[in-house]
Parts: C-alpha cells; sequence; structure tokens
C-alpha cells in the first residue's frame, strides 16, 4: 500500500539534469526537470523545489524555485520550511476556511520577516524565485514572488480563455536582493476555487514559456498538451520539446490533477453541471 504522506525536495545544485529530461512522481504529483542543454551554454541549475501531500486530510503543498547567480537563496528557503514543516502540517490539516488559509499566510511571512533568515540572505550569493502553492479540498491558494508561474487547467476555464492564476512579477526575489528587507515587501497572494471535475495544476519556472521559438509563452499550447495523452506523457513531451528547440535556461515543473466532486460557484441564471 502506498503512503498517504509524502515529502520530498530538491535543488540544482544536487542534481542538474542538464541535457536529461527526468520525471519524478509522488504519488500523483509529477516534477518534472530539464537543467537546460550544455550546447547552448548551460552548466548549472538553479532551480530547486519541495513537495509535501496528505492523501487523508486532502492537500498538497508546493514550493517552486528559480534561483539567480548561485542556488544558494533556493537552499536556504527549503531549509527553512523544513525546519518549520511541523507547524505548516498542522495548519494544512485544518479544515479549508478563510481562517486556515490567512493562518498559513501569516506563517511564511513569519518565516521570511525573521531577522534570522534575513541575516542569512545577507550573507549569500544570489536570489531566488519563489512560487508557494497549496491545494486544500476545492480551493489552490498561492503565494507568489517573482515570475514563476501557476496554471489552472479547467475545461470551463480553458472556455472562456482562462489557464494562468498569477502574474509574473519582475525584479521582486528573496536572498541577497530580498523583497523583504523593503519598508514594503512586495509579493502576491491569492486563492481560487476549483471547478467541479478535472483540475490540472502546473507550476512552472521561466525556462518552459522564454523557450527559443516559444511553443509554450501561449498557454494554449500547455493545456492542449495534455488533451490526448497522460498526464506524465505530456509533461514529459513538453521537456523534450523544449529540448529539441535549444532552451538554455533550466526548467522545473510540478503538475497534479485533482478531481473534485463538489459544485462549484455558479452565476444565479446558470445551471449546475450535471
Amino acid at each position: 500500500m502506498s503512503k498517504l504522506i509524502e515529502d520530498f525536495s530538491w535543488i540544482g545544485s544536487q542534481e542538474n539534469f542538464i541535457d536529461q529530461p527526468n520525471l519524478y512522481q509522488i504519488e500523483h504529483v509529477i516534477v518534472g526537470r530539464y537543467g537546460g542543454n550544455s550546447d547552448a551554454g548551460q552548466y548549472k541549475n538553479e532551480d530547486g523545489c519541495l513537495i509535501w501531500l496528505d492523501k487523508k486530510e486532502d492537500w498538497e503543498f508546493a514550493i517552486l524555485l528559480d534561483a539567480h547567480n548561485t542556488s544558494e537563496s533556493a537552499e536556504i528557503i527549503i531549509e527553512q520550511f523544513i525546519s518549520h514543516k511541523n507547524e505548516i502540517k498542522h495548519l494544512l490539516s485544518l479544515p479549508a476556511n478563510q481562517k486556515t488559509f490567512k493562518s498559513i499566510e501569516e506563517k511564511i511571512l513569519s518565516i521570511f520577516q525573521s531577522e534570522k533568515f534575513l541575516t542569512v540572505c545577507r550573507n549569500i550569493t544570489g536570489e531566488t524565485a519563489c512560487l508557494i502553492v497549496v491545494r486544500k479540498e476545492k480551493y489552490v491558494w498561492w503565494f507568489s514572488v517573482g515570475d514563476c508561474v501557476l496554471f489552472l487547467f479547467h475545461q470551463e476555464l480553458a472556455a472562456l480563455g482562462q489557464f494562468q492564476i498569477n502574474q509574473r512579477q519582475f525584479y521582486e526575489w528573496i536572498g541577497q536582493v530580498n523583497t523583504f528587507e523593503q519598508d514594503v515587501p512586495c509579493y502576491s497572494i491569492g486563492i481560487k476555487e476549483l471547478r467541479k471535475g478535472e483540475n490540472r495544476l502546473l507550476l512552472t519556472t521561466d525556462g518552459l514559456i522564454e523557450c527559443p521559438n516559444e511553443p509554450y509563452s501561449n498557454p494554449v499550447n500547455i493545456y492542449n498538451s495534455f488533451l490526448n495523452s497522460k498526464d506524465n506523457e505530456s509533461i514529459e513531451s513538453m521537456l523534450k520539446n523544449i529540448r529539441r528547440n535549444g532552451v538554455r535556461d533550466s526548467t522545473t515543473i510540478v503538475f497534479w490533477n485533482i478531481n473534485i466532486s463538489k459544485e462549484a460557484t455558479r452565476a444565479s441564471d446558470q445551471e449546475a453541471s450535471s
């Protein structure tokens, strides 16, 4: 029997996957990693990710990191969250309501604004974009600094042209250059209700969407990649495609598919789905 609780973390400095597309699966969560093409000049991978999940309590927690200059900033963020794992997992075990998500936000801010963490950041080289995503019951919550992207693929949303959940923000980082050193820290947060049926959540660093020839700069192309193949095959195909297109930048994808049985909010003159 598979475990209900899983923990996974990785930093590109541990294994860079240059010229080697890689898939790793933790229960229903797929991690796709590609370090970039060496013949395009790539020689290091500064991405990172952390994934926790609990199938019994119906949640996933993911951090995606796209570091700059060195991977030190990604490393210290993962270390900080692992050291607070018990407190965060306790919050994730609570019912999905506004108070719970607010408590998760406050916990994350307390980590990033602690003097201990800020001191560590001042003594490293480089900085990182950071995207944190929580899926709890029929809601997805996110906290974003920088330009990592969260997509939500659902047929009802796709019909209305909605694919991307957060807005990429440039010139925001955590690390040596640190938004939390400012008088007013800059970050974005949000909560989205998932629709009834299949909801595909995909987090990615910018290598996927800034690849030469732009095969995935339009999120419709990412959405369409899942229409005629299994999810893991679709992720693998995307990584191989950016390799063929000569991508230099590393790409890390965190993906999972959640089937929601509860009805989602509709306008007063719309009928519920069957």
